[in-house]
């Protein structure tokens, strides 16, 4: 492939257009890949507060962060572990499935399934904000790395890189 006025990467030419199509392209992955960082933060912090303004506390019971406000992915994990066996204790070893429709402990049981259930929600919601920040810093870098390749022409092997004698 040749082209007139192009700069050369490896073996192909590019046109001034092409070069910069691809800087353009390699603009829009660095802004898709902050906006994804952005966005990735905004929603850890909204989940987290919304867990604190729950005000749940990790009983003294727990193995581990006993007395811990919960408020991130970690926390929320621990503190549905602990609901599930104050759930189990009360019901005798027993989850909901297993209780009798007539059984007054059944009540407290479907209660720990979803209290249990919505913090898994929001162990869920930290993850993918942690991907989406994620899948943002290699769009930044992919951009970053197409923006450098179409601003610096490289030379093709054995090309001079002398400029031509005016006359």
């Amino acid at each position: 492939m040749s082209a007139v006025n192009g700069d050369e990467i490896g073996e192909v030419v590019l046109t001034h257009g092409q070069r910069r199509g691809i800087r353009l392209i390699g603009l829009a992955g660095v802004v898709g890949g902050i906006l994804l960082i952005v966005v990735a933060i905004i929603a850890w912090i909204g989940v987290s507060n919304q867990l604190r303004a729950e005000n749940i506390t990790i009983p003294d019971d727990s193995p581990y962060f006993a007395g811990k406000t919960v408020d991130g992915p970690i926390d929320a994990f621990i503190q549905a572990g602990v609901i599930n066996a104050h759930a189990l204790e009360a019901s005798g070893g027993k989850t909901y499935a297993e209780l009798d429709q007539d059984d007054p402990v059944r009540d407290t049981v479907m209660q720990a399934s979803f209290l249990r259930a919505s913090l898994f929600t929001s162990v869920v919601s930290f993850g993918v904000a942690l991907f989406a920040a994620g899948v943002g810093v290699v769009f930044v870098l992919f951009g970053w790395a197409l923006r450098m390749l179409a601003s610096s022409p490289a030379r093709a092997p054995g090309r001079a890189s002398v400029p031509p004698a005016t006359a």
